[in-house]
């Protein structure tokens, strides 16, 4: 079996070297032959230099260098579309993911599973992010139409065939925990304690996290807009209730001056309600707007995909 390993990178000139030999020596171990494909996404740090200096040295190293940051979800995405492996395993450069579970991976895709999942506990976590973490899994399994699990993420064994399902998905606004559970096959999921960055630092800011949240709760369901129809409705029904309410009151008591707080109140809510119906139908006329542009997911700038490279534990090398 061959077998590609796909590492999106971005600014991981502090750990990417001592990546690569651990994960280099867990290939070796395996007796597969193997390619590893890094995908600079847009360092600015000098990770592509690393890259280059370690593809001149490692014939079984590919690299793909973007003309910008472009996201982790287009760096998978380029790695998968050059990816010749039979089985293709998905993983960070920061060493969260260790490289002694590829073993444990290859053991569970021989007995048939199309999708090989690591899931990480939560060990060390802050409570206040477990928690959150939780609330966010529980609410979008109630509301998309595909099933996630908390702590699975990005570090899983696809086949081939998976590969190939997954990149006749050509959508602009990617979000690639959905897609690994839309296209189905037979999955299996195991677990790995939880490991600290090697240089540790977490690019996932609060704000990044929203909004990949946010993502993940639009891109598989039109529920919110459901939403907004079923509250615009409820709405009226109280102001047809509470119109009816003050003709009873001013026929039976006579007209009395309304108070200013609660008109205020009232007025302030149902903008403020108005406002973010507005914007989550703005999100979805966003992302057909990106839709309908049918721009590239990401630019090459430098890559050596046209070199030769001969795959350790391979009998001969192979042109790719």
């Amino acid at each position: 079996m061959r077998l590609t390993l796909v590492v999106p990178c971005y600014n991981e000139i502090d750990v990417i070297a001592r990546f690569h030999s651990a994960v280099s020596h867990e290939l070796a171990a395996t007796g597969e032959s193997y390619e590893i494909i890094y995908v600079d996404d847009g360092s600015t740090d000098g990770t592509l230099d690393v890259l280059v200096e370690i593809a001149t040295g490692d014939p079984s190293v590919r690299y793909l260098s973007f003309s910008r940051n472009f996201g982790k979800e287009s760096a998978m995405l380029a790695g998968l579309r050059h990816a010749a492996g039979d089985a293709v395993i998905l993983m960070d450069a920061d060493l969260q993911h260790p490289p002694e579970l590829i073993r444990r991976m290859l053991e569970l895709r021989v007995r048939g599973f199309d999708q090989v999942i690591a899931r990480r506990t939560r060990a060390g976590d802050p409570a206040t992010r477990t928690m959150s973490a939780r609330a966010y899994y529980w609410l979008i399994n109630k509301w998309s139409d595909v099933e996630l699990v908390d702590g699975v993420g990005d570090f899983r064994l696809i086949s081939r065939r998976a590969v190939e399902a997954l990149l006749e998905l050509q959508e602009y606004n990617r979000f690639s925990k959905g897609l690994f559970a839309w296209i189905g096959f037979e999955s299996i999921v195991f677990e790995y304690e939880n490991v600290l960055r090697e240089d540790g630092r977490s690019r996932w800011s609060f704000r990044k996290l929203f909004e990949y949240g946010l993502d993940g709760l639009l891109s598989f369901n039109n529920k919110p807009l459901r939403a907004a129809i079923y509250i615009g409705l409820m709405l009226s029904l109280i102001a047809v209730a509470y119109a009816i309410w003050v003709v009873v009151v001013a026929a039976t008591q006579g007209v009395q001056m309304p108070g200013y707080a609660t008109l205020i109140a009232a007025i302030a809510g149902l903008g403020g309600l108005q406002l973010v119906m507005l914007g989550v139908i703005g999100e979805y006329i966003g992302r057909i707007y990106f839709e309908t542009k049918q721009r590239p997911h990401y630019l090459i700038k430098e890559t050596n995909l046209t070199q030769t490279h001969v795959v350790p534990g391979s009998a001969a090398g192979r042109s790719l």
